[in-house]
């Protein structure tokens, strides 16, 4: 799969209503400042089509991008950033219940992970509620560029311990060189493929 198009088409503090909504949707999740709008810029070729910020938490909508006219990226908003208020975090984590449990057209999530740390407890967390809710998922480590590629298996083994998934299923991703995009778009392209035959 190419991408050929892609729009922004709204953000919103509570999943609801907005323009286009009945199409496949996948997912983009994970903490604050893991790379979640560098990685939808690359994927999409645009440099600007998702806002990032060196400030973690920047993200605190969900937001959804309309791409090939054919499907929705919804990023969701960064969790575990420390420097919020417990209100600002309950108030994040209704946001993101309120989505997985009203998107009927979800049909993937990109669980994103920093290659260079362990998951936090956020990250076991969301990965467990995927789980339990038979949420299929993906595991991308972000940030593959600063690791070089001889020494990622190293730096995966912690991934796959705190997450119950093998090597060979996560995707290594770099938003600076474009390592992993050609495989993140086959997956995605199976994924909403799969759905289309249901």
């Amino acid at each position: 799969m190419e991408i050929k198009s892609a729009e922004f088409v709204t953000s919103m503090a509570a999943y609801g209503k907005f323009t286009g909504k009945g199409l496949p949707q996948i997912a983009v999740a994970g903490k604050s400042n893991v790379g979640k709008s560098t990685l939808i810029n690359k994927l999409c070729r645009r440099n600007k089509l998702a806002r990032t910020s060196a400030t973690p938490g920047k993200t605190r909508l969900i937001n959804i991008f309309l791409l090939n006219g054919a499907f929705h990226l919804v990023d969701l908003p960064g969790y575990g950033f420390a420097k919020v208020d417990k209100q600002e975090k309950q108030r994040w984590g209704k946001m993101m219940q309120d989505y997985f449990t009203e998107a009927e057209e979800l049909r993937h999530v990109l669980c994103l992970v920093d290659i260079r740390h362990e998951p936090t407890e956020d990250d076991v967390t969301m990965n467990r509620f995927l789980r339990e809710t038979g949420i299929p998922f993906t595991v991308v480590a972000t940030k593959a560029d600063k690791i070089s590629r001889g020494a990622r298996s190293k730096y995966l083994a912690p991934i796959c311990r705190a997450l119950l998934v093998q090597p060979w299923e996560i995707i290594c991703f770099s938003g600076e060189d474009g390592t992993g995009r050609e495989e993140l778009l086959a997956r995605m392209e199976a994924v909403l493929n799969e759905n289309v035959n249901l």
